[in-house]
């Protein structure tokens, strides 16, 4: 069990874990010389660089692929990058996380994690877009800059070199609005936007092309810090959020009496 320790004036660490497919790290040679240790570390030590933030990573090639629900019942934030290999994951692993986030465990679902399983499932939308690798120039734009995922950064920053995406981005409407990106070939997209699913916060970052050393980025890095303090939980977590108790009418809290028959007996469960 992942141990934790609190430090002098602040509050215990967030136990991050970073959740990478691990794919293109091992099969492409231009994506193993920017990554040699999978871009699941490069995030991963980015991230700590913050003492408040406890990290660890898993892979889709590790037992359960990763999702375990030992290994998410020790994650206050899930961090979650994958490409190639989004129809691999399991609907077990699936639901083990989606249930982990109604319950109040944060996600940050990076780059072309639009197309997880895991994010269309919690967004129940096609999350599709338009997209180009051309290594073009993106100026991201800080357009809520009172944001604490904003915090530290400036008016704008630039990479010099990523894949383009493109609106339409068929997500549901966004609860905040954080980045706005535009490329060098003109176009316009929402990079940087937040949700609300259960007990859990959500936020989606857009950068992070693997044949670009996007994670080595300071002002991306400070991004990822300040999101996980974001979408950590405050309090326990809800274990209990899918339950649907089936309260009998002497247990309610003001007198009442029975007038109609029902469908159940005292205490039963519903239909599911």
């Amino acid at each position: 069990m992942t141990q934790r320790k609190e430090l002098p004036g602040s509050s215990w660490p967030i136990r991050t874990t970073v959740w990478g497919e691990n794919i293109h790290e091992r099969e492409n040679s231009i994506v193993a010389s920017v990554y040699p240790d999978g871009l699941h570390t490069a995030i991963a030590n980015g991230l700590s660089k913050d003492t408040g933030i406890l990290t660890k990573t898993v892979t889709l090639q590790d037992a359960d692929q990763g999702c375990s629900p030992a290994i998410l019942a020790e994650t206050d934030v899930l961090v979650w990058w994958g490409h190639k290999a989004h129809g691999e994951l399991s609907d077990q692993a699936v639901e083990n996380v989606v249930r982990r986030v109604w319950s109040g465990m944060g996600l940050i679902v990076l780059h072309s994690g639009h197309f997880s399983r895991v994010f269309k499932a919690l967004m129940g939308t096609p999350c599709s877009l338009k997209w180009r690798e051309a290594g073009e120039r993106e100026r991201i734009w800080v357009v809520n800059p009172s944001h604490p995922i904003a915090k530290g950064l400036p008016e704008n920053f630039v990479l010099e070199h990523e894949e383009m995406y493109g609106e339409p981005f068929t997500i549901p409407e966004p609860l905040e609005t954080v980045f706005l990106s535009w490329f060098q070939g003109g176009e316009a997209f929402r990079s940087g936007v937040t949700f609300q699913r259960g007990a859990g916060k959500i936020f989606y970052f857009r950068p992070g092309h693997e044949t670009y050393p996007t994670y080595y980025d300071g002002n991306v890095q400070q991004v990822l810090r300040n999101a996980v303090r974001w979408a950590a939980p405050v309090g326990k977590l809800i274990e209990d959020i899918c339950e649907a108790p089936n309260i009998p009418a002497h247990q309610a809290h003001e007198p009442i009496v029975e007038r109609g028959p029902s469908l159940h007996h005292v205490g039963e469960a519903g239909y599911r």
